[in-house]
């Protein structure tokens, strides 16, 4: 007989009303997603980076559980929340490692590179922060759809619920972000690019 493992979204509505027997019901129910999401985000960044999937996943907990009076919906909502928090872990971590470096020149990156090619510099993850920071200002829909879907690896299907959406809105938007973003990054590499 297999145990039930507790519901997840009544966990998180408990440690949303500030019950920390809920957190710590919490970690070994959603530790494996959570970690599974660590290491997709690391897959985006260097090979030798030094951040390990286990300390980001820690480290993006602690700020998850850190909030107080969050009104958790879902599971869903949860993961998002947490790829958002590993995000700008990830892009803090890569400003820091920019700072100790001597004046670098920006370098050229396209939307294919970010995306499809691990980057091994951490001013690739910031070229990418960047225009982002700008969608958001554009258009603040499609930069969470682009959260979601890039960076927490969500659906069309479990983000157009996540966005209150129809799926076929959610798609339309997340074509329309994407084409914003390789021109953004097609622009910053100069017209040979």
């Amino acid at each position: 007989m297999q145990a039930v493992s507790p519901d997840v979204t009544s966990l998180l509505k408990l440690l949303g009303e500030g019950n920390q027997e809920a957190a710590r019901e919490l970690i070994p129910v959603i530790y494996q997603e959570l970690h599974r999401l660590a290491v997709r985000h690391l897959r985006h960044e260097r090979p030798n980076h030094t951040l390990q999937a286990t300390a980001l996943v820690h480290e993006a907990y602690i700020k998850l559980v850190a909030q107080r009076n969050n009104d958790w919906k879902n599971r869903a909502q949860f993961f998002a929340v947490a790829s958002n928090l590993m995000r700008r872990i990830l892009v803090d971590y890569a400003r820091r490692q920019l700072r100790e470096k001597r004046g670098k020149g920006k370098t050229k990156l396209s939307l294919d590179e970010v995306v499809l090619v691990s980057p091994d510099r951490p001013d690739r993850v910031l070229a990418l922060d960047e225009c982002l920071t700008q969608l958001e200002k554009l258009d603040p829909r499609q930069s969470r759809i682009v959260e979601l879907r890039f960076f927490s690896g969500l659906t069309v299907e479990e983000v157009a619920l996540i966005m209150d959406s129809s799926p076929t809105t959610v798609r339309r938007e997340w074509t329309s972000a994407k084409a914003y973003l390789y021109g953004e990054l097609k622009q910053r590499n100069g017209p040979n690019a």
